[in-house]
């Protein structure tokens, strides 16, 4: 059977117990949300297809337990994303302040060139809203990260910020391609150079011997 997708990437979600990564994770899948779900218990994840400047990309979104008690299970996953979703609840203030956290943590234990995202969720719930927009952008800034405000529940830039990770991933793969063939392509001219050059070195030694 054909493969159905051109690049498999992972896909992390990190953020507090709460702040709707299961929600986010199943309206981007499945079309669904369900607020009386339970709480994830370690890492669970889901798959999904999308097609990216024609390129067909299938994302492994892994959703991460938020409690204290999982996080030596879950910062095992760390090293192997390639993109990160950091989560807050805009109506829960500490889910936004401990988010600086959640950096830190992937600043030591995944790779370098991992992307991130920024997401404040539930972005529905305007009257409850204890962090701003400009907040969440300034923090997405001084990180360097994109920011975008969610909804689960209206399914508001769902689509959006999980495409916009996969996009960055994508770019990001596609610049290691370019940068080994680059050096692939340096490698051959510097092959060919010397080879020339040792065919010309013997062509003259073989007429000096001849002159003999």
């Amino acid at each position: 059977m054909a493969k159905q997708y051109d690049f498999l990437f992972r896909l992390l979600m990190l953020g507090d117990s709460g702040v709707g990564k299961t929600c986010m994770l199943r309206r981007f899948t499945e079309s669904e949300f369900d607020p009386s779900h339970i709480s994830t218990i370690g890492v669970d994840f889901k798959m999904k297809t999308l097609e990216i400047d024609g390129v067909k990309v299938r994302v492994q979104i892994w959703d991460t337990a938020g409690q204290e008690r999982y996080q030596t299970i879950t910062k095992q996953y760390y090293r192997r994303a390639q993109g990160i979703i950091f989560v807050y609840d805009i109506t829960n203030e500490p889910s936004f302040l401990h988010i600086a956290k959640w950096i830190s943590d992937v600043e030591e234990y995944a790779s370098d060139k991992v992307q991130r995202i920024l997401v404040g969720n539930k972005s529905d719930e305007e009257p409850m809203r204890r962090v701003t927009k400009t907040e969440g952008s300034k923090l997405a800034g001084r990180y360097g990260m994109d920011f975008f405000e969610t909804s689960a529940s209206s399914s508001s830039n769902i689509c959006e910020s999980f495409t916009h990770v996969t996009e960055l991933v994508l770019q990001d793969h596609k610049r290691d391609v370019d940068n080994l063939l680059g050096s692939l392509d340096d490698y051959l001219d510097k092959v060919t150079l010397e080879e020339e050059k040792g065919r010309q070195d013997n062509e003259e030694n073989s007429q000096k011997t001849c002159a003999c």
